[in-house]
């Protein structure tokens, strides 16, 4: 054992206590009234890296929520540098979604860390810092590092890009890790070779100029049900996307990645068990793992219209809205799902309402074939951190950045995630402890393995 790992064990309950300072921070981005959280977590991840001997550390502002910054060069000028990228921000919690705690005032049980953030990303963030931390103290890291933190992961990162854009040399790197993904059991890890890309979206569906009396129906279209009958219209039975050449540039499958990605794969009966769901659904020709990883989604994730208070309260809504969603695969973009959803619903919208799809946000999908060298170093990382060899998958999921990373950069990126547990973007959300310290463990192997040389 190297005295870093040595380092990391003896030091492993004070990391856990920071870790649990951090997530205390409620550093929700999304919500105005949190500014001061995301000023004071940004802080206090730049004083850290201060402690922990970073040449460089600063927190840098954005048109939005600030990025934290920080350097050590200290392997010298031949040594390859890595990328570390994390997000500090966290999505809105509080008692009434469910929570069994205060979702910032963090407590462990049962050898889980319960928190908002405890694992997206705070968790798997501080594992790398602290990983970083035991190179350092213990004579130096064997590759130069530099790390970027954000604070808008949760929010589309928004700013970052213009970021990237005009720190192209300052951020230039061999490799980027991130850990921001999971695996289902703490005995076999996975690893993430592609995510995918998000266009989100809001339909509107307007009618009357106003609310009337529903002793008007049959007279006019009522906004709310055509909204549903366009909904209804995007999907086929099967579970099929119905928008004309949404498939055209999804890559297809060959036998080699179908039984990559199968072979840890979720079962229809574990999805079934974990969701709650009476059964599965979606496209029969792929299992639960090629829906989640290798095909596009079109979701709506709410709907409003009308009146949905207590009581009654006899209506025809004069508008409808729906928020919507796709998930994207490798080689689809974004700006033309969009384009193709928008076209699909003027076309399908009846001529009795008026609808628009507007645009909110986008990100593209990104893919790191498992063969090469960069990924090959993470797969030897974790067979000595977790004792075992990952498994491959493709996660249903999108981190933002990383196609941006991949693109502006030129750097390949490797997802070394370290999280096992459960509730992220939603109630009573762990991290568990076993995995945090393994993480930490794993990721100073994959500085070790990335210095012998891509």
């Amino acid at each position: 054992m190297s005295q870093a790992h040595e380092y990391a064990q003896q030091h492993h309950d004070r990391f856990v206590e920071q870790l649990q300072e951090l997530v205390r921070i409620p550093s929700v981005s999304t919500l105005s009234q949190n500014k001061p959280d995301m000023a004071q977590a940004a802080n206090w991840l730049a004083e850290d890296m201060k402690n922990i001997g970073f040449d460089r550390a600063e927190v840098m502002p954005t048109n939005g929520h600030p990025v934290v910054y920080g350097e050590w060069k200290g392997a010298g000028e031949e040594a390859p540098t890595v990328l570390v990228y994390g997000h500090y921000d966290v999505q809105p919690a509080e008692m009434a979604d469910g929570w069994s705690h205060e979702p910032f005032d963090p407590h462990i049980e049962d050898g889980f860390l319960y928190g908002r953030g405890a694992m997206d990303n705070k968790g798997q963030l501080i594992a790398q810092l602290k990983a970083i931390e035991s190179l350092i103290k213990t004579g130096g890291s064997p590759v130069n590092l530099k790390v970027i933190f954000e604070g808008e992961e949760e929010t589309s990162s928004i700013n970052l890009p213009v970021f990237v854009q005009e720190h192209i040399d300052m951020l230039s790197a061999d490799v980027c890790v991130i850990s921001d993904t999971g695996m289902r059991e703490v005995d076999q890890p996975q690893m993430c070779y592609s995510l995918r890309g998000l266009t989100y979206m809001e339909l509107h569906v307007t009618g009357p100029s106003h609310d009337l009396h529903s002793g008007s129906g049959h007279t006019i279209h009522n906004p709310a049900q055509a909204l549903a009958e366009i909904i209804a219209k995007l999907h086929d039975e099967d579970g099929r996307i119905t928008v004309p050449g949404f498939y055209d540039d999804v890559a297809e499958l060959d036998a080699k990645e179908r039984a990559l990605m199968n072979e840890d794969a979720p079962t229809e009966e574990y999805v079934i068990k974990t969701t709650g769901s009476p059964t599965t659904w979606g496209e029969p020709n792929f299992t639960p793992a090629e829906r989640m990883g290798a095909r596009p989604t079109l979701e709506v994730n709410g709907m409003v219209s009308g009146f949905y208070g207590e009581g009654s309260k006899t209506v025809i809504p004069a508008k409808a809205m729906a928020k919507l969603s796709a998930r994207l695969v490798a080689n689809q973009k974004a700006q033309r799902a969009f384009e193709q959803i928008r076209d699909y619903i003027a076309e399908i919208t009846p001529p009795s309402v008026r609808s628009e799809l507007k645009l909110l946000s986008k990100g593209e999908p990104a893919y790191t074939a498992p063969d090469t060298p960069s990924m090959q170093a993470a797969v030897r990382a974790y067979e000595q951190g977790w004792g075992k060899a990952p498994t491959f998958n493709r996660g249903g999921g999108s981190i933002p950045i990383v196609a941006d990373f991949q693109q502006m950069l030129n750097v390949p990126v490797v997802l070394l995630g370290f999280g096992v547990g459960d509730g992220v973007h939603g109630p009573n959300e762990r991290f568990l402890l076993e995995a945090f310290k393994r993480g930490v463990d794993t990721a100073i192997y994959f500085y070790e393995e990335v210095g012998k040389g891509l």
